[in-house]
């Protein structure tokens, strides 16, 4: 909720803004609303008393409060269940995500759990008390688990140190790390054997390997200069990049919506193989309709190539999906056209870069290949690399491709419900959507429910769709 001098009151959710008030906000509105909440710290941040509600301010030059806005919070209960495993496995994990993705309410999740289910001594290193809420007395959302409050952002590090050498704690909470000395601290805290779980800004793995204040978090990068023999064997120049240290993390997790999340494990081999140009490969885990834990493995992109899925599970083939027309570097064509055959996949290679869509080549002549892989993507084509040139790799190509192609059409049928329950905001009785398969409509009920309208599925498969409309 917004409050700006001399403007209308506004709620303002996920997909829209609502006015909730014509007259506009006046002095006395913002000092009534200033007045019965708690102190305002140096992060100009304040709270109610055993809520997570956060009041911010905005002022003026003197300091006077022009504008207050309120992000509602609550405790939301079985957020960690794609990485349940991870927690109560005793190693360090580090969060990341998008701002709003929900890396703050997972935290306090993991929090609770491991009080409460694990029996762990678990203390929070509560920032701006959005953990634990404001106030003295923690918030229920975390359990059992112990809050130590920070005077001033500038003082995290040392609390971290602090709850550390005066609390025992088998397992520290800690929210948005983003300075050196807090990743000083937190390598402290791994040294002496305590679990840590923690946030910090950035929304991949790569951020934060190219991040200089947090890259020591996954053991922080240095230049090394190699000799000739060594860097004849390596196939690469004299002077590359290196791990500096063991990580602080053993594990990276990625939040890329409320369900689904990216795994990185074994941190120290990830972040090796990133420096050395080969593509990530972190375990993509998601909450399926019937709210099991579903795992696959997908490849992310090394510097300077474009992602595809590997070690998919089975997908549905069909030779109605549209494969790009392939420019193949050291790939067999014959192989690739025996995989499409088992496949019953229609396909094109062409002999002329300019007039492909991609480029398929393998691991070995992507590394040597640096001018046809520069050529390539100079011209904006994307690049996709095999492990090897073989059948069963290529096969994994084309099923990748199709189940990437599949997640794209769930991400038109989300957006298609989400422009339809606007529409029916806005005054229309009822929309139809396009027919979807079971999963993807109980995704569309859900978006429905979000905007507070009803939605039901008719017909039969597999025309079956949803129908959005007013409760």
């Amino acid at each position: 909720m917004v409050l700006d001098l001399g403007r209308p009151p506004e709620a303002r959710f996920v997909s829209r803004d609502v006015v909730l008030d014509p007259e506009e906000v006046a002095e006395g509105d913002i000092a009534y609303v200033m007045g019965h909440i708690g102190e305002f710290g140096d992060d100009n941040r304040a709270g109610i008393e055993r809520t997570l509600h956060r009041f911010s301010a905005i002022r003026n030059r003197k300091g006077k409060a022009v504008g207050v806005t309120c992000r509602v919070g609550r405790a939301v209960f079985g957020t960690i269940r794609v990485i349940e495993d991870l927690v109560f496995s005793g190693r360090s994990i580090l969060l990341l995500g998008r701002p709003g993705v929900g890396k703050t309410t997972m935290l306090r999740e993991v929090a609770r759990v491991l009080a409460d289910d694990a029996r762990k001594r678990v203390v929070v290193v509560d920032t701006s008390n959005e953990i634990a809420g404001d106030g003295d007395i923690p918030h229920h959302g975390i359990g059992h688990a112990r809050r130590m409050q920070v005077p001033t952002p500038t003082l995290q590090h040392a609390v971290m140190i602090e709850a550390v050498e005066n609390h025992m704690p088998e397992v520290i909470i800690i929210d948005e790390m983003g300075t050196e000395l807090e990743a000083a601290a937190a390598r402290t805290i791994a040294e002496r054997g305590v679990q840590l779980i923690a946030t910090a800004h950035g929304n991949t793995l790569d951020n934060l390997i190219l991040n200089p204040t947090l890259c020591d978090l996954v053991g922080g990068v240095q230049t090394v200069t190699l000799g000739d023999e060594e860097a004849k064997r390596r196939g690469t120049q004299k002077t590359v990049l290196e791990r500096k240290a063991p990580p602080t993390f053993d594990v990276v997790v990625e939040i890329q919506s409320w369900s689904r999340v990216a795994v990185h494990d074994n941190v120290a081999q990830v972040v090796d193989a990133w420096l050395r140009g080969l593509p990530l490969a972190p375990e993509v885990r998601w909450l399926g309709e019937n709210g099991e834990v579903s795992k696959t493995r997908e490849v992310s992109p090394s510097p300077g190539s474009t992602a595809i899925p590997s070690r998919p599970e089975p997908v549905a083939t069909s030779p109605q999906v549209e494969l790009p027309k392939l420019f193949l570097f050291g790939v067999g064509r014959d192989k690739v056209r025996q995989a499409g055959q088992d496949l019953g996949f229609s396909l094109e290679t062409v002999n002329d870069l300019d007039k492909a869509d991609a480029l398929l080549t393998t691991k070995t002549h992507y590394r040597r290949a640096t001018a046809m892989v520069q050529s390539a993507e100079r011209l904006g084509k994307a690049v996709y690399v095999l492990r090897k040139n073989s059948v069963p790799q290529i096969r994994q190509f084309f099923r990748a491709y199709a189940r990437a192609s599949a997640e794209e059409g769930v991400e038109v049928a989300l957006s298609e419900a989400h422009s339809a329950s606007e529409r029916v905001l806005r005054g229309e009785e009822s929309v139809e959507l396009d027919p979807q398969r079971a999963y993807v409509r109980r995704l569309q009920h859900l978006i429905a429910e979000q905007y507070r309208l009803s939605s039901t599925s008719s017909g039969r498969e597999p025309d079956r769709h949803v129908t959005i409309r007013r409760p």
